[in-house]
């Protein structure tokens, strides 16, 4: 089979924490297990350099369009069209409608259905996000019913789709993300970054979902009696971020007690992870949640929300919270610092847990999608 692949999202770097990651690590996993099927990457120009071809059967094509444009659209359904490609895997809901070419789509989370239709979700006028969120809608709707299978990361998303849309259990196949193994980081200082120990850490962007305001309120009380610690928030600066750091100024926390790192490498991210005393995931919706598995794969502890698929992928290697808890989360960040050997078994269990969770095992599952034709 001629399989295409829209891998515009390559990359952290290009197309963000998860799922940037996720279509670099398929792709590259991929490439290692499957010398059968021949495999076209659709890539953008930031990121068509990054992205190492490593077997003969795959080639890559330019196809520099961003994605939830006007232009993805129009162009991309001639351009994959005269690709001759027996199906697509388009690796998030953002498919060309117009497309005839038969499809696989992966759906990480319906977090713009579960959230409240707020322009607070969104840098843009209500009215103009109205819009966006009418299109986004149009587009999903198309992505779900249209495409030959959807993929998914948890069993909660598998659940959310049957909710919304009401398709057949059989045509979704959960396949979660996997951890990358522990990176050394020996030449990173801490100092550099401007971190100090002990610090809490949140790794990851800073949407409204996310609920870093409610872990920063937890901080600055668990800042009064700790005067010395700091919270770590690590990821893309954009929009919301300078908004938390807004909060974190009304809050009374200057830059040395809360410290935003933009864009870390993975060296960097690293050694941010491997010397906390806590690593902190209060969002309120998750399809999946890479960042806690990798800080328990450093053998950090991890303190989570107990909501939506966190507890699904966790499990009992967490200390959990409820999300608008305050004073529940301002209690593990003390144990955290003042009694560290409460979370030794948590530690060991987390670096268990993580490790079962592989890229490898990622590609060998969507691979059998690929490969099962009654799907396609």
């Amino acid at each position: 089979m001629k399989i295409g692949i829209d891998a515009r999202f390559f990359g952290p770097r290009v197309g963000g924490g998860g799922l940037g990651r996720y279509v670099s690590e398929l792709v590259t996993h991929l490439q290692k297990i499957d010398q059968r099927n021949q495999y076209i990457l659709f890539l953008k120009k930031e990121n068509f350099h990054e992205c190492k071809i490593t077997n003969k059967n795959f080639s890559k094509q330019l196809i520099d369009i961003p994605w939830y444009s006007i232009e993805e659209q129009r162009k991309m359904p001639g351009i994959i069209a005269r690709s001759k490609i027996d199906f697509m895997h388009y690796p998030h809901w953002n498919i060309p409608v117009f497309s005839k070419v038969p499809f696989v789509v992966t759906i990480h989370d319906l977090i713009m259905l579960e959230l409240p239709h707020s322009s607070h979700a969104s840098t843009r006028h209500p009215l103009v996000y109205g819009f966006k969120h009418a299109g986004f809608r149009i587009v999903l709707e198309n992505a779900i019913h249209r495409s030959k299978h959807i993929l998914t990361v948890s069993n909660y998303t598998k659940s959310k789709i049957l909710e919304h849309f009401g398709v057949k259990t059989n045509k979704i196949t959960v396949i979660p993300n996997g951890v990358i193994p522990p990176r050394e980081a020996r030449s990173v200082s801490l100092t550099a970054l401007g971190v100090y120990q002990p610090y809490f850490l949140y790794v990851g962007n800073a949407y409204p979902h996310k609920n870093i305001e409610m872990m920063m309120h937890a901080f600055s009380q668990f800042h009064e009696n700790h005067p010395y610690a700091q919270l770590v928030i690590a990821g893309r600066r954009d929009f919301f971020s300078k908004r938390l750091e807004k909060e974190a100024d009304e809050l009374g926390l200057n830059s040395e007690n809360v410290r935003f790192i933009d864009l870390p490498t993975d060296e960097e991210l690293a050694a941010l992870y491997k010397n906390a005393s806590l690593f902190v995931f209060p969002s309120r919706i998750e399809g999946f949640g890479i960042p806690p598995l990798e800080a328990m794969s450093y053998g950090t502890p991890v303190a989570a929300a107990n909501t939506s698929s966190i507890p699904e992928i966790l499990k009992n290697a967490a200390q959990y919270f409820d999300p608008d808890d305050i004073e529940a989360l301002v209690e593990l960040m003390r144990q955290a610092a003042d009694e560290p050997d409460r979370f030794t078994n948590l530690v060991k269990e987390g670096e268990r847990l993580a490790e079962s969770y592989t890229w490898h095992k990622t590609a060998k599952m969507t691979l059998e999608v690929y490969n099962n034709q009654s799907l396609l």
